[in-house]
């Protein structure tokens, strides 16, 4: 199972720039079993608000799921699946399921406060962002 932990360089507020400008914040949900992504972006010309539950799924008497998992809210009316994926200092999330051509893969700055990467769709489309961080944010997980 992945540790949900791994996501942890993710908490705080970030700067968004390239294909998609604005602020996310990342924060831990009290009890450490999900992370909380608020969104606010300009994209195509659209001012987009949405927030993302991330965590591993449970079921009703299920098992927790190996990858970690979540579901993305806009005030569009979208709502997007996603899995992640940390390893070392790279995040790759797939649209949908692990192994879909839609992906989004960057890497951490050495100093961790800054993260690179695009978008990848598979008509050869998409997107290259940057993600200052701004603030840090207190709380901690036990996912």
């Amino acid at each position: 199972m992945t540790n949900l932990r791994t996501l942890d360089r993710l908490v705080g507020t970030w700067h968004i720039s390239g294909g998609a400008e604005g602020t996310v914040t990342y924060e831990w949900m009290e009890g450490g079993h999900f992370l909380v992504q608020s969104v606010h972006l300009s994209q195509n010309g659209q001012d987009v608000k949405g927030i993302e539950m991330i965590g591993h799924l449970k079921p009703f008497g299920e098992s927790k799921s190996s990858d970690i998992r979540s579901r993305y809210y806009d005030t569009l009316g979208n709502t997007f699946d996603y899995v992640y994926e940390m390893e070392g200092d790279s995040l790759v999330i797939w649209a949908g399921d692990k192994g879909s051509p839609s992906y989004y893969k960057g890497t951490f700055g050495s100093d961790g406060n800054s993260h690179s990467g695009a978008w990848h769709y598979p008509d050869g489309g998409g997107y290259e962002t940057t993600m200052t961080r701004v603030s840090p944010a207190g709380g901690g997980g036990n996912g």
